[in-house]
């Protein structure tokens, strides 16, 4: 059901743990599923990511998105960071059982709400930066159960 990156990452999350006065934090989360998430980045003067760490609250699937996300932003300027998607975390893990697949939108949700916290800390636009929604499941379709 999981591929062993999944798990690894899940067994041996990497970057867990907050930033003290991070540059940027971003919390988001879903409401049907219950997973919270939040991305504390360290963003040095020349715009690159010095640090990242999270603290998720969820499932397997959410703790192992986060951490590859953490890796994957990890030495990154803000521009190359801001693109990192959902697809890009779901690849570097050799994919998510299509239930899961919303872990990684969390997952790149919560760097955007680092990138656009930190944005608004130093008063800057961010070029493709949105603002982030706190809940993923915003907009998505009611499921009946």
């Amino acid at each position: 059901m999981y591929s062993e990156k999944v798990m690894d990452h899940f067994q041996n999350p990497r970057n867990v743990g907050e930033i003290e006065d991070a540059s940027g934090v971003g919390t988001v989360g879903n409401a049907k599923c219950g997973d919270i998430m939040r991305m504390f980045l360290d963003i040095d003067e020349n715009g690159i990511i010095r640090e990242a760490k999270f603290k998720t609250f969820g499932c397997g699937a959410a703790v192992a998105t986060s951490s590859m996300a953490t890796e994957l932003v990890k030495g990154k300027t803000i521009q190359d960071a801001l693109q990192v998607t959902n697809k890009a975390v779901m690849e570097a893990l050799d994919g998510l059982p299509p239930v899961k697949v919303h872990c990684s939108l969390l997952a790149e949700e919560a760097i955007h709400a680092a990138l656009w916290d930190y944005a608004e800390k130093n008063h800057i636009t961010i070029e493709g930066l949105q603002k982030p929604k706190n809940d993923i499941s915003e907009g998505e379709e009611e499921e009946d159960y």
